[in-house]
């Protein structure tokens, strides 16, 4: 099928309108609002049902499943233009114990899990080597990890990641909020919850997703005039080009060396990071507002969910059907296990609301940790949420080295190098934490 700009502008357009119908069901169904699913996971599983892989009832082109991994650049470029200036020592200093709390959830996800399927399902049902990454790839990652992780296989000949790993992050962000509201439950019954409240209690705009005229904010401030550039535009610009570089830089690399496929993604990532430090330098980065590139970042991923949830192939779902449920049933119990035990060896005051958030962000990404924070904790009085913007600044270079990396561990055969590098990780930061203070050997009642 030849490739048009309306091929382009019809794809975008039914997206737009799935959007727009999840985020009216959403607004209007109260089972919906209850399981605080986000319209655009909606828009991904009507795409998914009445799309070329089902139904058939959308005119969708052939492409949309080539849109994640344009999309997730344009994330991934964008990041190292969000956080903003930080001072490290006094960061880790009100942080390290979530950071450390994190950083060996995500590293252990990545490194057991692709244990456990070395160990038991490529032995047992003849799957890739690369089995257990679609785990961490779904769970911690979330629906961008699953497109940078299948993209980067893809390119190498595991046709069959991008569905897997996408159908992993729905899965899992289905498992984070359902789950996670059955352990809020069973945790504010024991008294574990210190500012737990009930739904019906909830804010409106958080039940339905619409805000009151009452209750609105700012969405960011005009840096430029628009006499000159639209200030939208400008930081559209800004992060669209550093995409495009990033692109470049990965064709670049594969013309020099046959065989060398790094992610234009990662590259993205390290131009923008290049151009936020020159920003910086020259005292221009004042011109770039964090709350509009936030939102340019926002508005990629919710049409990455969408078009990735809507162009899983099902077929291969159900090919790898039995191996695919036993990883997810290990998942859920690790990130389990991770929140009722090793929480409460972590923070001495407020465990509770700082694990169910860890619980929702390593099973559903981050949105659904904070969808399960303002259950517990509607006002944020906790600083959870804070305290993780801060925690996340060193744990975005360890997580994109981790999805830069790995497809290249394992299709160099060394799969088994990385399941060692990665719980060694683990282990050194547990050995950091206790002598920094962080890890208590007394847990937390």
């Amino acid at each position: 099928m030849e490739f048009t700009i309306w091929n382009l502008v019809t794809d975008l357009g039914l997206i737009a309108m799935l959007l727009l119908v999840g985020m009216f069901l959403r607004a209007r169904i109260g089972l919906l609002q209850r399981s605080f699913m986000p319209a655009s996971i909606i828009a991904g599983i009507l795409g998914l049902i009445l799309g070329p892989n089902m139904l058939g009832l959308l005119p969708f082109s052939a492409f949309i499943g080539d849109y994640p991994g344009v999309l997730i650049a344009i994330v991934f470029a964008a990041i190292p233009l969000t956080t903003g200036r930080f001072n490290i020592r006094k960061m880790i200093n009100k942080v390290g114990g979530l950071w450390s709390y994190s950083q060996i959830a995500m590293l252990l996800m990545w490194g057991l899990g692709l244990l456990f399927a070395l160990v038991l399902l490529v032995p047992a049902f003849d799957v890739h080597t690369g089995f257990g990454l679609i785990l961490a790839a779904g769970f911690v990652g979330g629906h961008g990890t699953a497109a940078a992780l299948g993209d980067a296989f893809v390119q190498q000949g595991w046709e069959e990641a991008t569905s897997l790993a996408m159908t992993s992050a729905t899965l899992g962000a289905i498992l984070a909020i359902g789950v996670g509201l059955a352990l809020i439950r069973k945790s504010a019954n024991e008294g574990y919850a210190n500012y737990i409240s009930r739904f019906d209690e909830l804010p409106e705009e958080l039940r339905t997703g619409l805000i009151p005229e009452d209750k609105r904010e700012w969405g960011g401030k005009d840096t430029v005039s628009a006499i000159s550039i639209d200030p939208l535009v400008f930081h559209m610009a800004l992060v669209v080009f550093v995409t495009m570089i990033g692109y470049y830089l990965s064709q670049f690399g594969e013309s020099l060396y046959e065989g060398l496929a790094i992610p234009a993604f990662s590259l993205a990532f390290l131009v923008g990071l290049a151009l936020s430090l020159l920003l910086q330098a020259a005292d221009m980065d004042k011109y770039i507002d964090k709350s509009v590139m936030a939102k340019v970042s926002g508005s990629a991923t919710d049409v990455l969910v969408a078009f990735g949830i809507a162009s899983i192939n099902l077929t291969v779902v159900a090919q790898n059907l039995v191996p695919f449920l036993i990883l997810m049933a290990f998942g859920i119990l690790f990130t389990y296990t991770f929140y009722r035990l090793v929480s409460q060896y972590y923070f001495q005051e407020q465990w509770f609301e700082k694990g169910i958030f860890t619980f929702g962000w390593i099973t559903g990404a981050v949105a659904m940790g904070i969808a399960l924070l303002r259950i517990v904790d509607p006002k944020l009085e906790s600083g959870t949420l804070e305290d993780y913007g801060l925690a996340y600044i060193p744990i975005a270079p360890v997580e994109i080295a981790l999805i830069t990396f790995a497809p290249l561990f394992i299709l160099n055969g060394q799969h088994w190098l990385f399941t060692v590098i990665t719980i060694a990780l683990s282990i050194a930061i547990i050995i950091f934490s206790y002598t920094r203070g962080w890890l208590h050997l007394k847990r937390n009642a």
